[in-house]
């Protein structure tokens, strides 16, 4: 067989030409996805820190997973180690007071982004949703998951998985520039201004890495940009995996086309949720996308919290934002695109072991679904620009 048909479409040159951002060149990077390697590697790289450790993060609580880790950031601080932790507002509501006031203590930064203000109030609708993780400038992981027992699958008294999750590790000199956005983010919140003269050489033989992170109107512009070329120049195949999906009509309608010119299109969906408003209100395209010839599986089991995206086997995207209203519109995203056949088809594996633990929907027995389900569904469609 000869060599795989490339999109000339999805070229470095093309992609920063459209994003407006320039690729990072030579890293090493090792995609994550099951739930107890996700957390071994996390905890590992903290504890290996020397002078250096921030962790941006939506969600981060003090139950085990979270008092786990305090306690190794607590430790490398009194090492001399500089730890600087961002957490959103809205997302850790729920962790205590004393828990960041033992953190503060132990010599450790914290800021809180996009906090209640009740001179506007409507502004907290807005949440920085980044997964960032940083190591002495050197390394660094991003990807889906938070700082929680979900996510890592702890349980006091039994043995259970931990949500179907996506992260990536990276070393070499995309590290230096996620630093730089991290250290742009924690000025924003008032964190003291910090720098680090940390040198990364590239790896000979390392991938181009985009860093495709928004905290901007502007920055969420290019993110959706880069997402519709992303699916209007595949040629071949578009697999997409997503927690929560709320797709627009400009969403459907590249994905209809897509079908239409014969791309292989599959979408793999949550089979459950933990935001039922969300999930409903997704559900109610299925009936569009399915007429069109898109693929729809929902995930059995655990619930399915990975955001990833895979084009024409060649050009992936790994990270924290979801295809609904709330990411692409409003909040703070951070994701990584890479561009290399090798890592696709590891994208592609992957894609493929979750479709075996997945159901696909048939469009005949969906049609027939109880009307109670569909009420609800339209229910909460009305709402999906709020979920």
């Amino acid at each position: 067989m000869g060599e795989p048909h490339t999109n000339m479409s999805f070229t470095k040159n093309k992609i920063q030409n459209i994003y407006g951002t320039p690729f990072v060149e030579g890293n090493n990077v090792k995609l994550l996805w099951k739930d107890k390697e996700l957390f071994h590697n996390i905890l590992d790289y903290v504890n290996k820190a020397r002078e250096l450790i921030c962790l941006e993060f939506y969600i981060f609580r003090n139950d085990e997973t979270g008092n786990e880790l305090a306690e190794i950031l607590k430790q490398k601080a009194s090492e001399g180690v500089k730890v600087y932790i961002l957490y959103d507002h809205f997302g850790s509501f729920g962790t205590s007071t004393n828990f960041w006031k033992d953190l503060k203590q132990s010599g450790i930064q914290i800021r809180a982004s996009h906090p209640l203000k009740w001179t506007s109030p409507f502004q907290y609708v807005h949440r920085d949703h980044k997964k960032l993780i940083i190591i002495d400038g050197i390394s660094a992981f991003t990807g889906g998951l938070n700082i929680a027992n979900e996510y890592r699958g702890y349980h006091r008294s039994m043995k259970k998985a931990g949500w179907r999750d996506t992260g990536i590790f990276l070393e070499g000199p995309i590290a230096k520039t996620l630093l730089d956005t991290f250290i742009k983010s924690w000025e924003i919140w008032g964190g003291i201004t910090f720098y680090s003269n940390m040198e990364v050489k590239p790896e000979t033989g390392g991938l181009p890495v985009l860093p495709i992170f928004a905290s901007t109107a502007k920055g969420r512009r290019n993110m959706r940009k880069i997402l519709y070329y992303s699916i209007n120049q595949s040629q071949k195949s578009i697999y997409l995996t997503t927690a929560y999906f709320t797709p627009s009509r400009r969403m459907i309608q590249v994905l209809e086309n897509a079908v239409a010119r014969g791309v292989d299109v599959k979408l793999l969906l949550p089979g459950r949720s933990d935001v039922p408003a969300a999930y409903y209100a997704g559900r109610a395209s299925y009936t569009k996308l399915l007429k069109a010839g898109i693929d729809i599986y929902n995930y059995q089991g655990e619930i399915l919290h990975a955001k990833t995206a895979v084009f024409d086997e060649m050009w992936s995207v790994i990270g924290s934002a979801n295809l609904d209203f709330q990411s692409l519109r409003i909040n703070d995203e951070g994701n990584v695109g890479i561009i290399d056949k090798t890592f696709g088809k590891q994208m592609i594996k992957v894609f493929n072991e979750d479709l075996e633990k997945a159901e696909k929907i048939n469009l005949d027995k969906w049609l027939k679904r109880p009307f109670l389900e569909k009420a609800r569904e339209n229910f909460f469609a009305i709402f999906r620009r709020r979920l």
